[in-house]
C-alpha cells in the first residue's frame, strides 16, 4: 500500500531526511558547508528547535508531574471530605433515628395513656348509661304496674257499669212487665 501523500507526510519526510543530506553534505564539501549562511542558519535552526522541543518535553513533563501531584492532593481531599460527610451523615441519621425512637415511645406512651382516659371514661359512661337504665326501667316497671292498675280499675268499672246498666235496664224492664 502507497502512503498518501499529504503536506504532513511531506513535513515528515523532509524532517526525517533533511539532517543526513546535511551531515553527507558537510562531509563531501567540509569547510565549505560553513561558509554558507544560509545553511549555517539552517543547521542552528534546527539544532534550536531540538533544544527547544527537549526543553519543552521535559516543561511537559514536569507540568504532568505537577499536576498529577495536584489531582493527587485534590483526590486525597476530596475522598476525607467524602468519608467527614459520610461520618456526619451517619451520625446525623443515628440522631435522628434515636430522636424518632423517643418521639415514638412519647407518642406510644401518650396513646396509651389517652387509650387508658377514653376506656376509663367509656367505662364511666357505659355504668352511667347502665344506672340509667336500669333507672328508667325501673320507672317504665312501676309506670307500667300503675297502667296495669288502672287498666284493672277501668275494667272493673266498666264491668260495674256494664252490671249496673244491666240490672237497671232489667229493673226497668221488669217493673214496666208489672205495671
Amino acid at each position: 500500500m502507497e502512503p498518501q501523500i499529504t503536506p504532513e507526510y511531506i513535513k515528515q519526510l523532509v524532517s526525517s531526511i533533511l539532517p543526513e543530506v546535511l551531515a553527507q553534505y558537510q562531509e563531501e564539501k567540509g569547510k565549505d558547508f560553513y561558509l554558507n549562511p544560509l545553511l549555517e542558519r539552517l543547521i542552528c535552526l534546527e539544532e534550536e528547535l531540538k533544544a527547544l522541543r527537549i526543553e519543552m518535553n521535559l516543561r511537559f513533563e514536569a507540568l504532568k508531574q505537577e499536576s498529577d501531584v495536584k489531582f493527587e492532593a485534590i483526590n486525597a481531599r476530596f475522598e476525607a471530605l467524602t468519608m467527614e460527610m459520610n461520618s456526619r451523615f451517619e451520625a446525623l441519621t443515628k440522631e435522628m433515628n434515636t430522636r424518632f425512637e423517643a418521639l415514638i415511645k412519647e407518642m406510644n406512651a401518650r396513646f396509651e395513656a389517652l387509650k387508658q382516659d377514653s376506656n376509663a371514661k367509656f367505662e364511666a359512661i357505659n355504668a352511667r348509661f347502665e344506672a340509667q337504665k336500669q333507672e328508667s326501667d325501673a320507672k317504665f316497671e312501676a309506670i307500667n304496674a300503675r297502667f296495669e292498675a288502672l287498666d284493672k280499675r277501668l275494667n272493673f268499672l266498666q264491668w260495674l257499669i256494664g252490671i249496673g246498666f244491666a240490672f237497671l235496664g232489667g229493673l226497668i224492664t221488669l217493673l214496666n212487665f208489672f205495671k
